[in-house]
């Protein structure tokens, strides 16, 4: 059976009616490419083939009121379609904004867990015939990798490809066999704690070395708090531009970087406008929480195949390329840190808690003095994509917006990824926190344009 991984449950256990961990992404798409013309009726029906192929798309959580474990994943023996594509019209001369909205609406709803835990969303525009859908997984269910290298996995490089081959689910553990394993699991847990707390141990010396001789990234709590560093409400904001890969590669030649201190850096100069406008600028440096994929680096079950560092995004400088040359140098060394630490040190930690556990520090986190400081400012990630013209079910993709999750004291992320010579931004937070997340969006071409003319 496929038990989720602490790290899995985490974000099943921390969710929260004002925190939904939803992972999410708007695709637009250009329906002209699509054999025989769009209708909603000929898209249904084909996801449902190629949904065939994924197993991961038809499998729900199942568990047992004497599971001491995690819950696992098992097939939805009910599995329906119609439970998990929605339609929606775009009200008549609606734009960017008004489709943003209607974004933001479902990424703030919770998923049912009595079912697979992803929805799609199809918003038609009648006036011009495009398309535009939005995908939702439960962060349970996947990290941004796999959403992406789900969404790429339903669909081809031809529109007219045929869909893949049936593949077998997960099958049905029985109540009891969830019970038994899940005993077994926690018994070997105290044999797991001997080598969690050798690994720690090595890290925090490590640390202490690094710290000597000024290698270490941004520590936790160290972040200036901002106006997005508050609780969050249920509501949420979306917000998202599009960028030419080219213009991002030409500065990232010309000054040699590479493509993320180019992206971070437009990221530190977008803040910084937003910030200096409303007169917030704080005088230290933003931190960024950047999450790092482990996929193929790490041995550890589970989906969520992540690693996390600290980067400082040096927003309290003015000069746009001083500003690039400085986060290139911070984000090297918060590399090497990351690195020395381990990449499996988050997942081994969540592995040896339990529910309890999760809903206990979630209670007393609040009633702390550290929930007065900002672990981080806000996170920033940023996926790989294809370059290569792809279709979804014969459409051709013309953007992928991903939108990563918030949580409390945390109010904004920051998602990117680079799809087909085309940088795709997209932007989730709490309105009441940044109520013109549309002014940060815009500011991203700003940024890039000054870079491009920098001396």
């Amino acid at each position: 059976m496929e038990r989720l991984s602490g790290l899995d449950a985490s974000f099943l256990y921390t969710e929260t009616h004002t925190q939904p961990l939803n992972v999410c992404s708007v695709v637009e798409l250009d329906t002209s490419t699509t054999p025989g013309g769009y209708t909603f009726d000929r898209l249904r029906d084909g996801l449902e083939q190629w949904i065939k192929a994924l197993p991961e798309l038809r499998a729900k959580l199942a568990d047992s009121r004497f599971n001491l474990d995690h819950p696992v994943w098992a097939d939805d023996t009910d599995f329906d379609i119609e439970r998990h594509l929605k339609r929606i019209r775009l009200p008549a001369q609606a734009g960017r904004h008004e489709l943003a909205e209607i974004c933001g609406r479902i990424a703030g709803e919770p998923l049912d867990r009595r079912r697979p835990l992803w929805e799609m969303w199809v918003i038609e525009d009648d006036t011009d015939g495009q398309l535009a859908a939005v995908t939702k997984a439960h962060h349970a269910a996947v990290d941004g990798i796999l959403a992406a290298n789900l969404f790429a996995r339903l669909c081809s490089s031809e529109p007219e490809a045929p869909p893949p081959d049936p593949v077998d689910g997960l099958g049905r553990p029985s109540r009891l066999e969830i019970a038994a394993d899940g005993l077994l699991n926690v018994a070997t847990r105290p044999l797991r704690l001997a080598g969690v707390l050798s690994t720690t141990a090595t890290s925090v010396v490590t640390t202490l070395r690094r710290a000597r001789a000024g290698q270490t990234m941004a520590a936790p709590f160290a972040a200036p708090k901002c106006r997005f560093n508050a609780a969050i409400t249920s509501e949420r904001a979306v917000a998202f531009t599009q960028l030419k890969l080219a213009d991002v590669k030409a500065v990232k030649n010309r000054f040699g970087v590479k493509v993320n201190d180019v992206v971070m850096a437009l990221c530190a100069g977008a803040l910084r406008r937003l910030l200096a406008e409303h007169g917030e600028l704080p005088k230290r440096s933003l931190v960024a929480m950047v999450p790092v994929s482990v996929h193929g680096r790490s041995n550890r079950s589970g989906r969520n195949q992540v690693s996390g560092m600290f980067c400082r995004l040096l927003t309290q400088i003015e000069d746009p390329v001083e500003r690039l040359r400085g986060i290139t140098h911070a984000t090297a060394i918060a590399k090497d840190h990351s690195a020395a630490i381990g990449p499996t040190l988050l997942q081994d930690w969540t592995h040896l808690a339990n529910q309890p556990l999760f809903n206990a520090a979630s209670r007393l986190y609040p009633k702390t003095g550290l929930a007065n400081f900002p672990v981080y400012n806000l996170i920033i990630s940023n996926v790989p994509g294809p370059q290569a013209p792809l279709y979804f079910l014969g459409a051709q993709l013309k953007a992928m917006y991903p939108l990563g999750p918030i949580f409390h004291s945390c109010g904004l992320n920051i998602t990117v990824m680079s799809l087909d010579g085309t940088l795709n931004v997209g932007i989730l937070a709490c309105p009441r926190l940044i109520p013109d997340v549309w002014k940060l969006a815009d500011n991203f071409p700003v940024e890039l344009a000054a870079l491009l003319r920098a001396p």
